[in-house]
């Protein structure tokens, strides 16, 4: 090889000694820093750089804030010996200067350890494992009611750190004091790359500037970039690298520019990586998994199978669903009783154990649905095509059949493996549509009839028995059919058609639930709804009370009773708004494997056993349950995961994350359209119920849109209002005017552009009329960005 041609080898490390030894035998040597800073033509590489302190040199530089991290060895002695305690730290949205960490282990007294002040939150981040001391009982504190956000540009300012942790410390009763504790190490980091935007140092020429993470529970991050200007008012990716004693904030470095802040896709991108929802395209080895087109059933599927064909089967479900899960059927048989089918898409056929595909929808859990947008969990070919139950083609299904008699009562059950040919697709205003309809007498409409007459019974057994009916205002958007931005906002309205398919929706969920749970009962898929601790509920009492009605919580019956009586003729919306505050107070619904726990009781529907079958298109969990069933009535083969009771309980963690994931993006997705709304709508006045009262703000919600927001009576720059908390009925008095939970008001709502980051719905009170408190109705000069919109509206 010629000279020129020759390759120059050089060696990167951060290793000293390393180093050291390489420049000795003549190899040319670099840090990862000195060699990046050396590519002169790509200056932006060095924002990439991670910003090591090494732990020594960082006295140097300003006076430690924070007390040393124990190392591990000290920290695993401690936990043993029990000086110290094992928990995941769990950051507050509302207040950066309180936290809580969750126990590992069942030490009952202690489950949940609240933390207040930088020093004792001592640099751990939202879900890092951390070891936590607890204080002297002379030092527990009370959660505070305060909403806290760390504002401060200047970041050394640790004498208003001070003054804002007064404020945390007010006085209140015995009983109100929660175990309290410091963080005294890091056992385990969960840091993540995070989303957000560079707040610019107001220093000209800086390198230094601060970044905004959009997750309120993350810290802000110093980073370092020559490119702040290009970067401002961007959505940028940010990774943290340390978090030295001294600062006031963690360092971290630039990852990766997304795109222009508000712009729908951005954001979109943003929320789904915040969400940590697995949205890239499909892998090429998934997809050569899939069927080859065109598709048929042939002589082989049908072996162990049932020809379903004939009957008159068909599905109820939003407009524009393209992926039908579920279709019903019900006939009358001889012997005078009714037959009645739940058909769901076999997607376990298509989705066979091990492989990538399979790998891919597991790892997923679930489809997210945003407002304009669907992450599938399986290939578009088998979500919209395949496994879609359409209507006039033949799919292939797993059949819940029941004998019934006309009560509803069961008589006979029996699943099978089958081929179906749905003869209708229908949304739930056309099947309410078809029963109402005199005229209508065809053998479609007669078996949507005998449906909705069981599924009435059934309903109403269900809530005899203690089931909850709880209520959560559903927002849909109308969307202009060009620009896809959002022209109105309303609530759903739900039809007796939604009910009728949930009846049997839930009624095939609990009979795979036996049959899986007597076949398989180490490994049987399951999930549970846990009853509320009773100091949940104290909200939920108190609001009562206060409008003279008595919610009785002890048993699932109770409260649903409670919930049934009170009305009120003078206030037809209390009966929504309680159920909304009970919806608030339950616990979450969880997946778990029936060999590793003991209690399979599902609280919200009063049922003692309870699983997912029923959507195997859009949940991974029923496409285990498929699997099991399928083993269990001898339709497929079983292989070794599925009967692995460890394996299934690690795979019920992950979908459980996923589906927390999926119900936080949705409503992130929903809060963004809700701001594209009123960011064209401009202000508007409406009628609000109070929700809840803090010490400084009511939460409040608009009936019409659903809408839930924050009115605060502290405003930066304004004199303070007189205001009084009391936690026990519980009130907020401003001046004086007194609020209660479920009080009527009138709010403005507009859309606060002043941090672009978190834009936000602003709300202000409008009545009842507090002088210097509430804002007049006429906003013709309120906005100050009302000629900017117009000057958009007319670009446009």
């Amino acid at each position: 090889m010629s000279a020129e041609n020759q390759l120059r080898v050089i060696f990167i490390t951060n290793d000293r000694k390393n180093k050291e030894k390489a420049i000795e035998e003549g190899i040319a040597a670099f840090t990862c820093e000195e060699y990046v800073k050396s590519l002169t033509a790509h200056p932006e590489l060095i924002d990439r750089l991670a910003c090591l302190s090494e732990e020594g040199n960082e006295i140097e530089s300003g006076k430690i804030i924070f007390s040393e991290h124990l190392p591990l060895s000290k920290l695993q002695q401690g936990i043993k010996s029990g000086t110290y305690l094992q928990g995941t730290f769990r950051a507050s949205r509302e207040n950066y200067l309180e936290a809580t960490v969750w126990v590992h282990g069942d030490t009952e007294d202690n489950k949940e350890i609240i933390l207040q002040g930088l020093k004792n939150l001592n640099r751990a981040i939202h879900e890092d494992i951390v070891a936590v001391e607890l204080l002297p009982k002379n030092q527990w504190v009370a959660p505070s009611s305060v909403v806290l956000l760390d504002e401060g540009q200047n970041e050394d300012d640790m004498e208003k750190e001070e003054e804002r942790e007064r404020i945390l410390k007010t006085a209140v009763s015995e009983k109100m004091l929660k175990p309290t504790g410091r963080v005294v190490g890091i056992i385990r980091r969960n840091w993540r790359p995070y989303c957000g935007m560079l707040s610019k140092s107001d220093i000209k020429e800086s390198r230094r500037h601060l970044f905004t993470p959009a997750e309120k529970r993350i810290p802000r991050i110093r980073i370092e970039t020559r490119q702040a200007s290009t970067l401002e008012g961007q959505r940028i990716i940010v990774a943290i690298d340390g978090w030295p004693r001294n600062s006031r904030y963690p360092n971290g470095h630039f990852v990766k520019n997304l795109g222009e802040v508000g712009d729908k896709e951005t954001e979109t991108e943003v929320l789904l990586l915040e969400h940590d929802v697995p949205h890239q395209p499909f892998s090429q080895a998934v997809l050569s998994l899939l069927p080859k087109m065109p598709w048929c059933i042939t002589e082989k599927d049908m072996k162990n199978r049932e020809d379903l064909r004939h009957l008159c089967v068909c599905s109820v479900d939003p407009p524009g669903c393209t992926d039908i899960d579920d279709a019903l059927h019900c006939r009358e048989l001889e012997n005078g009783n009714l037959e009645v089918g739940v058909h769901i898409a076999d997607v376990s056929y298509f989705i066979r154990p091990g492989n990538a595909l399979d790998q891919e929808s597991a790892r997923r859990g679930t489809t997210v649905y945003l407002c304009e947008k669907r992450i599938d969990m399986v290939p578009e070919l088998l979500s919209s095509n395949l496994c879609s139950l359409r209507a006039n083609a033949d799919r292939l299904a797993f059949s819940c059949i029941w004998e019934m008699n006309h009560n509803a009562e069961i008589l006979k059950t029996r699943f099978t493996k089958s081929v179906i040919n749905s003869k209708a697709s229908l949304t739930y205003a056309e099947a309410q549509m078809r029963i109402d309809s005199a005229a209508m007498n065809d053998s479609i409409t007669t078996s949507l009839r005998g449906l909705n007459k069981l599924a009435k019974i059934l309903k109403k057994r269900r809530i005899e028995n203690g089931a909850l009916t709880l209520s959560s205002p559903e927002v849909r958007f109308h969307m202009d059919s060009e620009t896809h931005d959002p022209i109105d906002l309303q609530t759903k309205e739900l039809r007796e058609t939604n009910s009728m398919v949930e009846e049997f929706m839930l009624l095939a969920n609990i009979s795979v639930a036996k049959k899986i749970h007597e076949e398989f009962s180490e490994h049987a898929l399951l999930r549970k709804h846990p009853a509320p601790p009773p100091s949940n509920y104290e909200i939920l009492v108190k609001a009562g009370k206060s409008k003279n009605l008595e919610i009785k919580t002890d048993t699932a019956k109770a409260l649903a009773d409670s919930l049934d009586r009170a009305d009120s003729p003078t206030f037809p919306y209390l009966n929504t708004l309680l159920r909304i505050l009970a919806t608030r107070c339950m616990m979450q619904a969880v997946y778990f494997c029936s060999g590793m726990d003991t209690d399979f009781h599902h609280y919200g529907l009063a049922s003692p056993i309870y699983t997912h079958f029923t959507s195997p298109i859009r949940r991974y969990a029923d496409i285990i349950v498929h699997r099991l069933l399928a083993v269990a009535v001898g339709a497929d083969c079983t292989y070794p995961e599925l009967t692995d009771k460890h394996k299934l309980a690690d795979l019920c963690k992950n979908l459980n994350f996923r589906h927390k994931m999926a119900q936080y993006a949705q409503r992130a997705s929903v809060s963004f359209h809700t701001q594209l709304f009123f960011k064209s709508k401009g202000i508007v006045s409406e009628e609000a119920y109070i929700l809840f009262v803090r010490k400084n703000a009511i939460v409040v919600l608009i009936p019409k849109y659903g809408l839930e927001g924050t009115v605060f009576f502290e405003e930066k720059d304004k004199p303070k209002p007189r205001l009084t908390y009391d936690d026990e009925i519980p009130s907020l008095k401003i001046e004086d005017t007194v609020f209660h939970i479920f009080d009527k008001v009138k709010v403005k709502i507009m859309l606060d552009s002043s941090n672009l980051q978190h834009q936000k719905i602003r709300m202000s009170l409008v009545e009842p009329q507090i002088p210097g408190i509430s804002v007049p109705t006429d906003t013709s000069n309120m906005d100050i960005s009302e000629p900017e919109r117009k000057k958009k509206k007319l670009q446009k």
